[in-house]
């Protein structure tokens, strides 16, 4: 042993293969040819593709062999993940956290980012340039030439002039209206919202407590910052009052399946205007002084456009957006101390393109011939809780059951994103989506739903005044929506 061992010390290149002629360049071979004739490294002797049925390549009937081949996953699998991959939930920019004092995973009023005061956040909104910019973006403060569809101008139709319950004892009392108008003529936004505000535009949560219990599914924003929404523009909406849909009106699985795309409290999402509302559907701005209701319109047109649009991007990932051509999907009223404007707004498809419209349903003074129409806000928004909102509702919650179940992001998976074609742990992500898209149209819940949109809406009962990029993957633990 001891010999052989000096000998391999005294003979270095003993161990080399002997070269032949085939490692000699001949005229005949080219270099690109004989460098093909490398061994083979081990990942290659144990990178087995199987065979093949028929005429399916490797890409389409072997992924984990493309992949290994490739180092990225096959086309069609990044294609199928692209919807899901554009709605998730997105972290929020260090900018908007800059001003947060906890950064706990729960919410409070101390982490969801300062309220802007009113002339704040209406600064942008005062220049008439901002509806160009909105413009830029797709959203149009006017109507498309089709318009609505007839179906949506017969819902219009209708919640104008179906009748409702009024509240007693109010200082839109017959005696009381005119010195009620006189009162707050020439007066500041938080005056006519004290006063006149509620008479206009009731509140679903107060409707609710006096006895309309098929809204307990609706929740109310009061001047309150749209921090978990994935904004249009630079500005933040701050809508004067805004409804949309509480989490307990959705089941578990509704909330399971959504959780990828809503993310956590503190998370930004399409689908999200603050941490506790889901789908918003109506906005309202109050306004004082000359021209000031143009102000309010631009800020009802930003913020309801986010509200269509959640609705398009959650159709648009189940295939199923052009169910929505042309349809209203959300409803503003702007108003101030004697005037009143209620529009609905609607998304537009064109090949590739999306854009937003308004459709003005109404416009009038309602101080005017002794007050004729003082109600006709207040019977309209009424109208939105009893009737529409129930089958907008109804057709919201049929996508979210057919959004794949069972995603599952792992927390040592990195930020799902495609800008590089290599990575693992961000293709399987693309994968497990895909996979779990396949026959994803699953039958509808059979859970008795407290606020089914199938049964006819009894009429609110009257109130009275005096008597609310990169890609996040969803963390697990507390914090969690869903």
């Amino acid at each position: 042993m001891l010999e052989k061992c000096t000998q391999q010390q005294q003979d270095p290149v003993s161990r080399k293969r002997p070269r032949t002629h085939h490692d000699r360049a001949t005229p005949e071979e080219p270099l690109d040819e004989r460098s093909k004739r490398r061994r083979r490294g081990p990942a290659e002797k144990c990178m087995l593709v199987p065979a093949l049925p028929g005429n399916l390549s490797v890409e389409q009937q072997h992924p984990i062999a493309y992949w290994a081949a490739n180092k990225r996953w096959p086309r069609q699998y990044l294609e199928e993940g692209k919807d899901m991959e554009n709605i998730l939930a997105r972290k929020r920019s260090i900018s908007s956290r800059s001003k947060e004092t906890s950064e706990s995973a729960a919410p409070s009023s101390t982490n969801q980012g300062e309220q802007k005061s009113r002339e704040q956040k209406s600064a942008e909104y005062k220049k008439p340039q901002y509806a160009t910019v909105l413009a830029t973006k797709g959203v149009m403060m006017k109507s498309s030439s089709p318009g609505v569809t007839k179906a949506s101008q017969g819902w219009c139709k209708d919640m104008l002039e179906r009748q409702q319950t009024y509240p007693q004892d109010t200082l839109f009392r017959e005696d009381f209206f005119s010195s009620t108008c006189e009162s707050v003529q020439d007066k500041n936004e938080t005056r006519v919202i004290r006063d006149v505000a509620l008479l206009i535009v009731p509140s679903a949560e107060v409707l609710s407590i006096r006895g309309a219990t098929h809204l307990q599914c609706l929740i109310d924003s009061v001047n309150e910052g749209w921090n978990n929404s994935i904004t249009i523009t630079r500005t933040r909406p701050q809508p004067d009052f805004a409804v949309g849909f509480r989490r307990e009106a959705f089941t578990q699985d509704q909330l399971d399946r959504m959780h990828p795309i809503v993310g956590d409290f503190n998370d930004q999402s399409y689908f999200m205007a603050t941490w506790y509302m889901y789908f918003p559907f109506l906005t309202c701005e109050v306004k004082c002084g000359a021209a000031a209701l143009d102000i309010a319109d631009r800020q009802n047109a930003h913020s309801t456009a986010i509200a269509v649009r959640a609705v398009v991007e959650l159709f648009r990932t189940v295939k199923r957006e052009q169910e929505l051509h042309r349809e209203i999907l959300a409803f503003s009223i702007s108003h101030d101390h004697c005037s009143a404007r209620i529009y609905g707004y609607y998304a537009e498809f064109g090949g590739t393109e999306t854009k937003f419209y308004r459709h003005t349903v109404h416009k009038f003074d309602f101080t005017a011939l002794g007050g004729k129409e003082k109600w006709t806000a207040y019977k309209f928004t009424k109208n939105v809780y009893d009737h529409w909102m129930p089958m907008h509702f109804e057709r919201i919650c049929s996508a979210i059951d057919q959004i794949p179940a069972g995603i599952n992001f792992s927390e040592s998976q990195s930020e799902l994103h495609f800008s590089e074609p290599t990575g693992l742990s961000q293709d399987m992500s693309v994968y497990t989506i895909a996979r779990a898209s396949e026959g994803s149209v699953s039958a509808r819940a059979e859970d008795a739903r407290t606020f089914s949109a199938g049964q006819d809406a009894t009429p609110t009962p009257g109130t009275s005044v005096d008597e609310g990029v990169v890609f996040k993957k969803p963390r697990k633990g507390k914090g969690r929506r869903g």
